[in-house]
């Protein structure tokens, strides 16, 4: 086995343990899924400017995929993405299961494609709720940008939270059944700005606005956030022209 080879096996063993597609790695290091298959076939390997952040991304170091050892830090600087339906229980009401299932999946799939069209990566569904992350160049103004595509075609009330920082990525719950997770303190501000009221659909904290150097907001201010210390400085996302 070739040093292309070997560093391939262990590419695909750690990115399957983590329940990651091809297409998220290529997402997160801005290529293309062609080119991730082609590592784990052996038949290429990384650049050596993308081996820090693809072993940061798999929760090990380059010594690890080089072949020497594993390193327990799965923190990642990340953009959360998080959104919900306003007034989802009650249209729910109002149909069977099996159309709120139907109705459900239809704009979950349009949120979806708006986080994969800016290579973010979906993490888990939270009833008619969303939750994903962005990481690699430019995460935060690729979250904002999703955030609009998905206002834009979702027809239902949609409200969404942008907040970016350290994340930590892993995979939790029982070994049968457990999936792929982020957590840590920005995930959950990231849930605590989706619930401030918004005119336009869109809150964002000003610490991911600014590194996304984005200008189109309004309503700028201070809030002081169930459960989170300190007052977060967010702001709306203007979501037309």
């Amino acid at each position: 086995m070739n040093i292309n080879e070997y560093l391939g096996k262990r590419i695909k063993q750690q990115r399957e343990k983590l329940s990651y597609k091809q297409v998220d790695i290529a997402n997160v290091l801005q290529i293309s899924p062609q080119a991730v298959s082609r590592w784990e076939k052996g038949e290429n390997a990384p650049d050596i400017s993308l081996l820090v952040p693809l072993a940061r991304l798999l929760h090990v170091t380059t010594d690890w995929l080089l072949g020497y050892y594993e390193l327990d830090n799965k923190n990642i600087e990340a953009s959360v993405f998080v959104s919900s339906i306003m007034g989802l229980t009650n249209k729910m009401q109002k149909m069977n299961n099996e159309e709120a299932v139907i109705w459900m999946n239809g704009f979950l799939h349009q949120i979806t494609d708006s986080v994969l069209n800016y290579d973010g990566i979906p993490v888990k569904y939270l009833g008619g709720g969303f939750m994903g992350f962005f990481a690699g160049p430019n995460h935060e103004k690729r979250s904002i940008l999703a955030s609009l595509l998905a206002k834009k075609t979702v027809s239902e009330e949609l409200t969404i939270g942008l907040h970016s920082g350290t994340i930590f990525t892993s995979v939790i719950g029982h070994k049968d059944y457990s999936s792929k997770d982020i957590s840590g303190n920005t995930v959950n501000i990231a849930f605590r700005i989706l619930s401030c009221k918004s005119d336009t659909g869109i809150n964002a904290s000003m610490e991911l606005i600014q590194k996304a150097g984005y200008k189109n907001i309004k309503n700028r201010r201070k809030e002081k956030l169930k459960g989170i210390n300190e007052p977060i400085e967010i702001c709306e996302i203007i979501t037309t022209n």
